[in-house]
């Protein structure tokens, strides 16, 4: 959602500060840097110390304009004022014997190194390096282009190309990019390939850039909320860009925002054994996978932005019996169109004019296709703080085995942004329908709101589960929001999906 036009007063924006402001809510599950990874590998620093791979440096209040200091551990995470290190993937996914490329700038230059992790369950480390990169030599690349608050580095030389073996795993892969004087971003990217799977999972790469501010730096950075202005003001959606480039790093440590509800999902999936294919939102769009063969489309993070084609493949999907399961809120709000960059790489470029200019509205609802006619809910705002999920209709197979009844509180699962059920608006097709929350809460303005969870059969049979809340992947596998009922109800309605039930 946007942030309500919220010029923000003079002085430096802490990182992620502005991320946080761009998605207009109180996060309650932390937006970054992330510590995607829980294991116990360690590195050598430049003076020859055994460290831990990943320390989080989150800068003191007022300090973002100050070079950080070199920690104890030797390991800085590189920023957007002085690209100590930050680079992007192009394309986004690829097929195994298929190749990534990465585009990085080192500054000053120097050497580096990419070490290349999977996101997975791994005995509970969260993810197992696959491989490393040779040392490269980093350069510093030409300054970010900017076009009418479009920001983009399509005109960077190639740092190193991954020619991915025909044997590795599709999944969710992370790059970690690591100077030799210490500082570390990331680059995700996404390893799919064509087989058949009960699940296909979708990450929201193009929700993901929507969100990016990068440069986060005050002045040039712009997402579909926010510019700076020449005073180094954080602008609001009105004066945000219409269009934003994916060739370009993620703002802050480089990691998108909410990139951990995918994760935390995966994880979990991962843990249980389910067999799961992967693919970005992109790959849908561009009808590169075929949503048709596997039993059900998972969606497990927030995933805001939908083009046409993609909301056309995955209704066709359903009526041709594939099961669709939305874990987060939120979805499908905005009508984008992605293009070709000035390189000339496909689908690099993301619009939504969000009501500016010429063109038809940017909402679904506005164009008289509400979301609820597929998910069976929509959006209906944000949360400020965390609220309980109230069980409804506890006799449901979705709550079987949970320990869950009838009007009991799911602490903490309602938060970040909410759906509802809107009686004025056409419902989808089905053979039977039922809400199994609904869950009071207060909005910003400290009006009586409720959240709901839905669940239908469509006419082909395909089970369509929409969760209305952000916490419903981080109650998977999130240290701290961990939730063994939702994780049952979950494992409840993938196991009826993929006929383990």
């Amino acid at each position: 959602m946007g942030s309500d036009g919220l010029r923000q007063p003079p002085g430096p924006i802490r990182r992620w500060e502005s991320g946080a402001l761009a998605h207009a809510v109180s996060d309650p599950f932390g937006l970054g840097p992330l510590p995607w990874l829980r294991g116990s590998e360690n590195y050598f620093d430049d003076t020859g110390h055994v460290v831990p791979w990943y320390v989080d440096h989150a800068p003191a209040p007022g300090a973002a304009d100050v070079p950080r200091s070199r920690s104890a551990t030797g390991l800085r995470t590189a920023d957007d004022v002085h690209r100590q290190i930050k680079g992007f993937a192009s394309p986004g996914a690829a097929a195994p014997g298929e190749a990534i490329d990465f585009h990085v700038t080192v500054d000053p230059p120097q050497q580096f190194s990419m070490d290349i992790y999977r996101i997975g369950h791994y005995a509970g480390d969260g993810a197992a390096k696959i491989t490393t990169s040779p040392r490269l030599s980093g350069i510093v690349q030409p300054a970010p282009l900017t076009a009418d608050r479009t920001v983009s580095c399509h005109h960077w030389w190639l740092s190193w190309r991954l020619q991915m073996p025909s044997y590795w795993n599709v999944g969710a892969y992370v790059a970690v990019l690591t100077t030799v004087g210490g500082y570390r971003s990331h680059i995700p990217f996404t390893v799919r390939d064509d087989r058949p799977a009960d699940l296909l999972l979708l990450l929201p790469d193009i929700t993901w850039q929507a969100y990016n501010l990068y440069p986060e730096d005050g002045r040039t950075g712009a997402s579909l909320y926010h510019a700076w202005d020449e005073h180094g003001r954080l602008l609001g959606e009105e004066d945000a860009a219409v269009t934003v480039s994916f060739d370009r790093p993620y703002a802050g440590a480089g990691l998108p925002l909410h990139v951990g509800h995918a994760y935390d999902f995966v994880r979990w999936a991962e843990r249980y054994g389910y067999d799961l294919a992967y693919a970005d939102t992109r790959d849908l769009h561009a009808g590169r996978v075929d949503p048709g063969r596997y039993r059900g489309l998972v969606f497990p993070g927030h995933d805001e932005y939908w083009s046409t084609s993609m909301r056309r493949a995955v209704e066709q999907a359903r009526d041709r019996g594939t099961s669709l399961v939305f874990l987060s809120a939120n979805t499908m709000y905005w009508q984008v169109e992605l293009g070709g960059s000035p390189s000339g790489a496909p689908d690099r470029l993301l619009t939504c004019r969000k009501n500016r200019g010429p063109g038809r509205p940017a909402l679904w609802r506005e164009v008289e296709r509400p979301e609820q006619e597929l998910l069976g809910i929509q959006y209906a705002g944000r949360v400020p703080e965390p609220y309980p999920l109230v069980v409804r209709n506890g006799h449901h197979w979705l709550w079987e085995a949970t320990g869950a009844d009838e009007g009991d509180e799911l602490a903490g699962l309602v938060a970040g942004e909410a759906d509802r059920y809107f009686p004025r608006a056409p419902l989808p097709e089905h053979r039977r329908r039922i809400l199994l929350a609904h869950s009071p809460y207060l909005d910003t303005d400290g009006a009586a709101r409720h959240q709901e969870t839905s669940l239908y059969r469509a006419p082909s049979g395909a089970l369509v589960f929409a969760s209305g809340t952000f916490a419903w992947s981080p109650a998977l596998d999130r240290p701290g929001h961990v939730d063994p009922r939702v994780q049952r109800a979950t494992a409840n309605l993938l196991d009826r999906i993929c006929k383990r039930a």
